[in-house]
């Protein structure tokens, strides 16, 4: 009987079929962009599909990249547990949106850039830049090699579906259409794979609405359960979600990843306009909140379902990650085929974040590695490099996810640690975009002191886990499950000695992190800088910081359109010394 506990279904051959066609059409796809686009084999075709895409598939592909299979399967997991808190990340995501399309769009689809840190080296210094590609390349192979193997587990687990067929068949459809189709085909395959993914939610939260007599109801439990308790206004910075942690510390968090991360800006400077770059921004936006939404919600129907025989405590599952498969074993597998929809949309999850890793990491590593060295290549000899470089990031993904599958514990510490990086590296970009003081070594001490102080903090936060008066798990029970008669709430294991900062600042707010990171780089770059002569430094170009002009809202009192501006020829112009003589191209626009 569903929601009592006990063994559930596993694979059925249409399962396996669904499935199978799901990762086949997404290999598909990156063959037609390679069958369609063999005539452009040019470097800038394949990095950036020409800088010839429109708003819309690009917006699907921002949003799809972000719910990678942890997003998937993690989120119905956290509103289960933790209530419906999580449904304010859309203020987040909206003050995100405006920031991203507002500040950072114009600038860098002005300088025509390919690899986001080409900025660092043309606002500060060469060794900067390669600090800054140097820990984007450690953290994205860490975190694609995760983001392959944690939902490869649950699902295996839960499934039977075999643990590393599944790791290397990802790899290796990912490696087939990065490296045949470039980002094209990456934004394309995004597209149906973002359907796929909204279909597995909405096929979860029918069927729930069907088994406990309608949406309504599964509301009414979510409020007797606690879950519909999202607006908390507590200021204490411990506490692990508030309305100020999600607003505040969310913001900042997700500014970082979708203002200066590869794997995103890559995306929008591929636009044949700033108009449509800043409107897929905005469509990104309304997509967040939707998936959001339906993650959220498919948390408490699972809750609706589960609220009295919760399958953790019952021992019918080991981790948190394996609620929502469990879930959808246990209620879909009647139906031939919709639970492999369902893996499908988990796997399509890390589809979509494992290619668009593997084209980013080609990006960052030919332009910020290999050009500026081997000045000489040919376009075709590039082109085949970002090819190999595809097959060669892709094989290291699934290396990581090797290492991952013997780490334990260590892969939530591991993922808190990407995001632990994010902080500093914004400060520094904030640094360089609004403070025309700020100089190189400002910028380097500011990134080190930040990048140690949020390192310090997490890392002691994954040692010694916040107490269960911080995280505030929910009630659950197995008082309706067979043999069982258990009420508790979730907790969190604690080590038997716990240091004086254990429950001060390591129990700080993980949202709080990224913040804290950017505000130290900030301060410390913009003081060193003025000791170290940052007031005195000569003109620096303006096309490098962010001009008011490029705001919407001073955009309607200019005369050219924003969404008329194109990338022009670029021009060059010299960088400091401290960039060791190099020589930039900037595709700069003659109507902003």
């Amino acid at each position: 009987m569903v929601g009592t506990g006990g063994p559930v279904a596993t694979f059925s051959v249409w399962d396996y079929v669904v499935f199978a066609g799901t990762i086949l059409a997404a290999a598909g796809i990156g063959l037609f962009q390679a069958i369609r686009g063999r005539k452009e084999t040019s470097s800038e075709e394949f990095l950036l599909g020409g800088r010839q895409m429109t708003a819309v598939p690009v917006a699907m592909s921002l949003t799809a990249s972000f719910m990678s299979g942890i997003t998937v399967i993690g989120t119905p997991a956290e509103a289960y547990r933790f209530g419906s808190a999580f449904w304010l990340f859309g203020f987040s995501y909206a003050i995100m949106s405006v920031v991203t399309a507002e500040f950072f769009v114009p600038l860098f689809y002005r300088l025509g850039i390919t690899s986001t840190y080409e900025y660092l080296g043309l606002r500060f210094s060469r060794p900067i830049r390669i600090i800054g590609t140097s820990m984007y390349i450690l953290q994205t192979v860490l975190y694609t090699g995760l983001v392959i193997y944690a939902p490869a587990l649950a699902l295996n687990q839960i499934t039977g579906l075999d643990l590393w067929g599944v790791l290397v068949a990802t790899g290796a459809v990912c490696i087939l259409y990065c490296t045949l189709g470039g980002l094209k085909a990456v934004i394309w395959t995004d597209v149906v794979q973002m359907v796929i993914m909204l279909s597995g939610f909405v096929a979860v939260i029918a069927r729930g609405a069907v088994l406990q007599g309608g949406l309504g109801k599964i509301w009414e439990d979510a409020g007797q359960g606690g879950r519909l308790e999202a607006f908390d206004f507590d200021p204490d910075p411990l506490k692990r979600h508030t309305f100020w942690t999600i607003v505040v510390g969310g913001s900042v968090m997700w500014v970082s990843i979708y203002s200066i991360n590869q794997s995103q800006v890559q995306r929008y400077i591929s636009c044949k306009t700033l108009g449509h770059a800043k409107t897929s921004l905005y469509l990104n936006m309304i997509g967040l909140w939707l998936t959001v939404s339906l993650a959220v919600f498919s948390g408490l129907t699972m809750y609706s379902i589960y609220k009295k025989c919760d399958p953790l405590l019952n021992d019918d599952i080991s981790t948190p990650d394996q609620l929502l498969p469990y879930l959808v074993m246990d209620i879909l597998a009647i139906y031939p085929g919709i639970p492999g929809l369902f893996v499908a949309a988990a796997y399509s999850g890390t589809l979509s974040t494992v290619s668009s890793s593997i084209n980013a990491l080609v990006a960052v590593t030919v332009q910020d590695f290999i050009l500026p060295v081997c000045k000489n290549l040919t376009e075709k000899q590039v082109t085949w490099m970002n090819m190999g470089l595809s097959v060669f990031f892709g094989a290291v993904c699934i290396g990581m996810a090797g290492v991952a599958s013997m780490m334990g514990s260590v892969l939530q510490a591991a993922l808190s640690i990407f995001g632990m990086i994010s902080g500093p590296l914004l400060g520094l970009y904030l640094l360089g975009m609004l403070f025309r003081t700020t100089n190189s070594v400002g910028g380097l001490l500011g990134l080190i002191i930040g990048l140690v102080l949020t390192l310090w903090v997490g890392i002691g936060g994954q040692i010694y886990p916040p107490s269960d008066e911080k995280t505030l798990p929910l009630q659950v029970t197995t008082v309706g499950c067979f043999n069982a008669s258990t009420m508790a709430p979730w907790t969190t294991g604690q080590p038997d000695f716990r240091p004086a900062l254990a429950d001060s600042w390591y129990s700080l707010s993980y949202l709080y992190l990224c913040p804290l990171g950017t505000l130290t780089t900030m301060v410390c770059g913009l003081l060193v800088s003025i000791a170290t002569g940052g007031c005195k430094q000569e003109k620096l170009n303006s096309n490098l910081f962010v001009r008011r002009k490029d705001l919407i809202c001073f955009s309607f009192f200019n005369k050219s359109k924003v969404s008329d501006v194109t990338q022009k020829d670029s021009t060059e112009f010299h960088i400091s010394a401290d960039d060791f003589d190099l020589k930039s191209k900037v595709e700069k626009s003659t109507k902003l």
